[in-house]
């Protein structure tokens, strides 16, 4: 049986026993393989822009269950499926504004599906923005540490109602919101604090140049500020 990265065994874990999935950009088709041979997903359905990674996981899975002939698929985003096809879709490993550029090509057909499992390598706060502002909710986050990096993974869900805020996508109230405490792990706290890290040092820089506007300043104060009480309110909850 194939062993998954930590990444792909965390989004492994959001799909349950007997629910179908479509894994949107499958490239190597490790992870619907790995929940086919689990007994997991009665149907798997492998898809991607690239000829080239469809043509590895198609490899894979001849080389693995040659007695099996899988659903792979060639072309973009959510146009290889039909609505309500499967159960769960995942996208993953792409960036965030890709993300929404997938989903927004169909938002029907997005909602279509009974969850979507993502998990973007930049951007997600302008993904969760998006989500929040186009009819879907996040029920779930997980981090995962993937090499040097820790990965966040978001199970959404359909719902009637697009929550529309005075907030924008760059805000960081979407980029770390308070949900991250909710779903908080290990790997929480070590999460926040390199990000407070990363906004502490911006905002050093930029207090030594001359010419910074003042409304810049103030907004990187406010995100070290923001940081500084998500990890205070999640160390006082430990």
């Amino acid at each position: 049986m194939i062993k998954l990265t930590p990444r792909l065994k965390t989004i492994a874990e959001e799909i349950e026993k007997g629910e179908t999935m479509a894994d949107i950009g499958t490239d190597h088709g490790f992870l619907p393989i790995y929940l086919w041979e689990a007994g997991l997903c009665p149907k798997v359905i492998m898809a991607d822009i690239s000829r080239g990674s469809l043509s590895k996981a198609d490899e894979n899975c001849r080389s693995l269950h040659p007695e099996t002939e899988f659903d792979l698929r060639l072309g973009s985003g959510l146009e290889v499926l039909s609505c309500g096809e499967v159960d769960s879709v995942v996208i993953a490993g792409m960036g965030g504004i890709l993300m929404t550029e997938i989903l927004g090509a169909d938002v029907q057909k997005a909602w279509s599906f009974r969850k979507l499992i993502l998990q973007p390598r930049n951007r997600i706060g302008q993904l969760r923005w998006w989500l929040y502002n186009n009819g879907f909710s996040i029920s779930g986050e997980k981090l995962v540490r993937e090499g040097k990096f820790i990965c966040e993974v978001l199970t959404v869900v359909p719902k009637e109602m697009a929550v529309a805020g005075d907030l924008g996508p760059d805000d960081i109230e979407y980029e770390f919101p308070h949900k991250l405490i909710d779903f908080k792990n290990e790997l929480t706290e070590e999460y926040l604090e390199k990000k407070l890290n990363l906004e502490r040092l911006i905002l050093g820089s930029m207090s030594e140049g001359r010419q910074e506007e003042p409304a810049k300043l103030r907004r990187q104060s406010y995100r070290v500020e923001y940081l500084e009480y998500l990890l205070g309110r999640l160390r006082n909850e430990n």
